[in-house]
């Protein structure tokens, strides 16, 4: 699958689960609702991926989890929140860096 078709697949289930559900709910409800919406999609994923720190040698589990990994190439992180902030904007960045996931900025 080219990521460009993925990513709109990714953003074509985010978009339907959101007009479905509507805000105010909290994430793990649109979590599990993106997991469902992505499968039918047949968009293969990994949710709630451990991000393990390496340092001097060894791999830390420092509670880094991913939402999801779409096929390796795309890191998606949702936020249940009235508006995103630099917090958020700096989690992604470091997920982003953890994975070695070029964001799109980067490209």
């Amino acid at each position: 699958m080219y990521e460009e078709e993925l990513t709109n697949k990714i953003i074509g289930a985010a978009i339907e689960v959101h007009r479905a559900l509507g805000p105010g709910l909290l994430e793990s409800a649109y979590h599990a609702c993106l997991a469902h919406d992505l499968t039918l999609r047949g968009v293969p994923f990994e949710s709630e991926k451990s991000l393990p720190v390496e340092y001097k040698g060894i791999r830390l589990d420092c509670g880094y989890r991913l939402d999801f990994m779409v096929t390796n190439k795309v890191v998606v992180e949702l936020k249940a929140v009235e508006s995103v902030n630099s917090v958020h904007e700096a989690q992604l960045l470091t997920y982003l860096k953890l994975t070695g996931v070029q964001s799109r900025s980067d490209h």
